[in-house]
Order: structure tokens, then sequence, then C-alpha cells
């Protein structure tokens, strides 16, 4: 069967089972878009390439499928690489598929030409540059069994303009095999062994719960295994909603701003079972100190992730399924009542300090929106949240109970991330009620996209948390440089006049009394909306621990006096 190099690409595209792709045409992919008509492929424009990426991420994230995105060279290929560095540093599936210039012309600066592939290659779990037709097919469906395998990833095909344009008998891969492609599924029965052996001893365990949970689809397995040993689970940032929040054993949020009452939990804890997450500075802290009293047993499908920033005593290089379902059965039945009732006693300590229990004489605090959100959606809408102040308060004050329901840029932190997302999930699961929930400052970075939301006509909820500043720059300007804000005032335009110029309607929020009825007036339009909500200025986000400091050091709410930094003690 001839095809042309690009008809190739779509051909291997639609025996994926990809029907969905987000991209930029231009001269270097000119003739993948020509092809593209023959195929039964739905394109998004977008407006920036960068979207692309985050659209192809936001759709992974949300339904579990392989996300694509498409560029052209040069230019077209650069925007898309902080998108692909947003997935790699959250292990999100996705294919980027990049135009390049006519082989022949490699090395010359030709016009828009650029490595790609030198480029990406520390932000890629693998990426190829194809330059013969021939080794198209097999190239392309090697992008995908990578991407999904294990550690999911990113992987970026470069194709060149005059691969696109030969032809060549085309021929689908069914199988591959390829040398270092790891699949691991059983746990070890000598680890396993010895991990129920501590689980068995243990008087004070921890689960902490990792973005691992969602992508092997382990949900219904950690909690058979919690109700089973009677094991509090605390959750990462990317976790939230691996373990539905309100389940009595769910703490919540541990780490950098998470809930005191977590944190001092796990410096607290006799044993650590860390359940497909990747002990980040962000959770730890000051390595010395974390966790000094516990054993810990580590559960990953990367073998790289085993003692990189924690030594572990029992590493479990499995599929997080396959080792729920070994173990449980090999554990006793507990309770642990007196560990669970310590840590309730420093929940209710936390609690007191919680803003929403202090009066605000007034003020429009963003808790208060995040929280009358979670109420008015009942919890059940998927929430795509940017990166900042509003991205903390989110997972403090919205309670996620399914998987795939909190999407947002953890590892590398990327500003602009949550409108293109939401596209993306949206796509990905159009039954769902889908909210944006972005800073000022990085909803300015891909505001562009409003306009794709109205050519895909879709309903994608925007709540837009102002606060006038780069909000979390801020708080760190105000703890650590003496209130010295440098460059985080930030002047934005008229969010609403700016939704209006795209199409989509929009409402000005200042008022306490007036968030959830405009949070149910939008729910109830068909079609977009988007809602500023003008917060308080110099609101912090409480608690903090100082980046390295212990965990159990915490820059705390005042609770009725004047208080800077104190040490949480039992």
């Amino acid at each position: 069967m001839q095809r042309t190099g690009a008809q190739i690409v779509w051909e291997c595209l639609v025996r994926e089972g990809v029907d969905l792709v987000f991209g930029y045409p231009g001269g270097a992919n000119l003739p993948i878009y020509d092809a593209m008509l023959e195929y039964p492929v739905r394109h998004v424009l977008v407006r920036h390439e960068q979207g692309a990426a985050h659209m192809a991420d936001g759709f992974a994230r949300a339904s579990g499928k392989v996300g694509v995105a498409m560029a052209t060279s040069g230019p077209g290929a650069t925007n898309l690489t902080t998108g692909i560095a947003t997935a790699m540093l959250d292990s999100t599936p996705t294919v980027f598929i990049t135009g390049q210039v006519a082989s022949k012309v490699l090395g010359t600066d030709a016009f828009q030409e650029v490595d790609v592939t030198g480029i990406t290659l520390p932000i890629t779990k693998h990426n190829a540059l194809v330059t013969d037709v021939r080794d198209l097919a097999r190239t392309v469906r090697e992008a995908f069994v990578i991407a999904r395998s294990g550690r999911p990833g990113p992987v970026l095909v470069d194709i060149c303009k005059d691969a696109q344009q030969a032809s060549t008998d085309f021929h689908w891969p069914e199988t591959v095999a390829l040398p270092g492609l790891v699949r691991p599924e059983e746990p070890d029965p000598e680890e396993l062994a010895r991990a129920a052996e501590l689980i068995e001893k243990a008087e004070r365990p921890l689960i902490l719960a990792g973005a691992g949970v969602a992508k092997s689809g382990s949900s219904q397995a950690l909690r058979e295994f919690v109700e089973r040993t009677g094991t509090p689970v605390a959750l990462t940032l990317l976790g939230i909603g691996g373990f539905p929040q309100s389940h009595p054993l769910c703490l919540g949020m541990m780490g950098m701003h998470g809930e005191a009452f977590v944190n001092h939990a796990i410096q607290e804890a006799d044993l650590i079972l860390a359940f497909g997450m990747r002990f980040d500075d962000r959770v730890t802290g000051n390595l010395k100190t974390y966790a000094a009293q516990a054993k810990k047993i580590h559960v990953e499908v990367d073998a790289s992730e085993m003692h990189k920033n924690v030594q572990v005593d029992v590493p479990l290089v499995a599929d997080l399924l396959a080792t729920l379902k070994a173990l449980t059965p090999m554990v006793p039945a507990k309770k642990h009542q007196e560990w669970i009732e310590r840590i309730d006693g420093w929940r209710q300590e936390t609690r007191s300090r919680d803003i929403l229990h202090q009066e605000s004489n007034g003020r429009l605090l963003a808790a208060h929106v995040i929280n009358d959100l979670w109420k008015t959606t009942g919890g059940d809408a998927v929430v795509v949240s940017d990166v900042g102040q509003h991205q903390m308060w989110e997972a403090q004050y919205y309670k996620h109970d399914h998987p795939r329901t909190l999407i947002t840029s953890g590892g590398l932190g990327t500003m602009g991330f949550a409108l293109p997302a939401a596209i993306g999930a949206k796509m990905a699961r159009p039954e769902a009620e889908v909210w944006v929930v972005a800073g000022d400052g990085g909803f300015q970075m891909t505001a562009c996209e409003l306009t794709t939301i109205i050519q895909e006509k879709l309903d994608i909820k925007i709540a837009v948390i102002n606060n006038g500043y780069l909000g979390m720059v801020r708080q760190w300007q105000e703890f650590f440089h003496d209130k010295r804000y440098a460059a985080t005032p930030m002047l934005s335009p008229d969010f609403v006049a700016l939704a209006a110029a795209h199409g989509v309607p929009g409402h000005r929020i200042t008022e306490r009394g007036d968030v959830a009825e405009k949070v149910q007036e939008a729910r109830s339009t068909e079609g977009p909306v988007l809602l500023e909500f003008r917060v308080q200025k110099e609101e912090a986000v409480y608690p903090m621990v100082p980046a390295g400091g212990d965990l159990h050091v915490m820059i705390r709410r005042p609770n009725g006096e004047k208080q800077a930094e104190e040490e949480v003690k039992a």
C-alpha cells in the first residue's frame, strides 16, 4: 500500500485510536496538514503552539489516553517546548509531531531550521528525527508505545519535509520490540514480604499518595488497602483525587503549602508508604530531617526514582495496582485508633487557624471563592488550575473525590497552563463540568486561547482570581525580602471586556455575598463564561515551609495574636 510520508503520519495516528489533534500549520509541516483532510481526525487550530502542547497534556490527564500536538519547524517547534517540559515533569503521555526542513539542507541554517531533537532531548522521554520515509511508520508507532509505557511521558517525532513528501509501501508494525523498554508488572516477592512485615509492626503508619495512583488506575485498590490496614492517607498536589478527600482516613495535601497537621504526621510517623510519588523537594523540605523516625516503603514504576532523593527500606519497582492487589491480602486488618486520634488533635488546631473560620471584615478572599466553587459544584467539576497562590488555595479548599478531576502543572509550575489545558480536558470529557481557576498573571499568558474555546464551541467556565500581583512571588518577597515588591505589582486589562472581545460573556465580582450566586449563574449559562474575582491584594497562602526548611517548621497563619515562624511540637 503506497503512501506518502504525510499520509503515513495519519495512518499511524488513526490506528493508535487518535481522533483529536491540537496544532498549528506552517511551511515545514504543510504536507501533513494537506493529507489530514483524508482522515477522520478532528483538528483544533490553536492561537499559539504552547497552547497546543498544554491542550494535548490536558486531554491526556483527563482521559488517560495519549495526547497529540503538532507544529511546524523553527519557532513552531520551539514554542512547544514549555508544554513538552510540563508534560515531562508530570509524566503525561503525549506525542509531539513537528515538521523539519528538507534533509538535504539540515545543518545549513536554512529558513526556520532549528535542532529540535537536540533542544528537547532533556525534556522528552524519547525523540527522533526522521529523514527517510521508510523509517516513519516504525518511528511513530514506537513513539506511542514509549509515551504510554512504564512511567508515561512526552515523545517528539521531528519529520523532514522531503520525508513527508516521499512515498513508500506502508506497513503497520503490529508489535514493537525496543531494547530497554521496561514494563514492570508484578512486585518482587521478597521485597513484598518485607513490606508486609513492616506494615504489620507499624503503630503510626502513613500513606503518601502521588500521581501514580490515578495513572495506574489504583484508586479502588488503594481504598481497599487503606480500609483494611486503617492507614491514613496524605496526598501530593498531583495525587489529589486519587483517594477521595471525603474519606475519613484522607488527611489532605502535604508539603510546602500542605496542611500543618499533615506535615506533622509525616514527621511523627514510624512507617511511610510512598505510593506512586517521587519525594519531590516541595513535599520533603530538608531531607536531613524528613520523616526521620519512619521506615520507608516506596512503590514506584520508575526505577530511577528509587533512593534518588530519600533512602528507603523497601524499594518496590513495580506497577502500583499489581502491588496493592498482591500486598493487601498479606497484611492484617487494623484500626490504629490511637494514631488517628493523635492526628485529629493536630487537625483541630490547624482548623482553628483556617481563614474561613476567621472574621474577614467584608474582604473577598480567594479561599472564599474556591470554597464556594466547591460547594456550588458539589465537588463534581473537573478543575484545571494555573500556577501560583490560587493553585494552592484550590488544592486546600476544593475537595476532590475522583481521579483526574484536578489538572494542574506540578513539577514545572507552568503559568499559563490552565486555559489551554482545560480545552484539552473538556474535549476529552465533554460531559464533565470543567472550570479554569487562574490568577491574573498566568491567565494573561495564554488568554488568546479564549477564541479557541469559541471556535470549538466548548462549555468551559473560567474563574480569574485577580489580586493585582504576581501573588506567589509577592508572598516570597513579603516573607523573605522585607516586602520589597520588585516587579510583582501587576496592571491587568479589564478581564470582562477582554473576554467579551473574544465572544465570552463575563462578570466581575467584588463582594463576598455574590460569589455563590454568580458561580451558579455561570453554571446555568450555556457556553463559556468568565468570572473575574477581585480579591484581597496581600493575602498569603498558609502554611508555608521555607524552601529547604524542615517540614515541621512552618510559617503559619496568625491565630489571634501576631506570630511569625514557629516550630510545630507535639
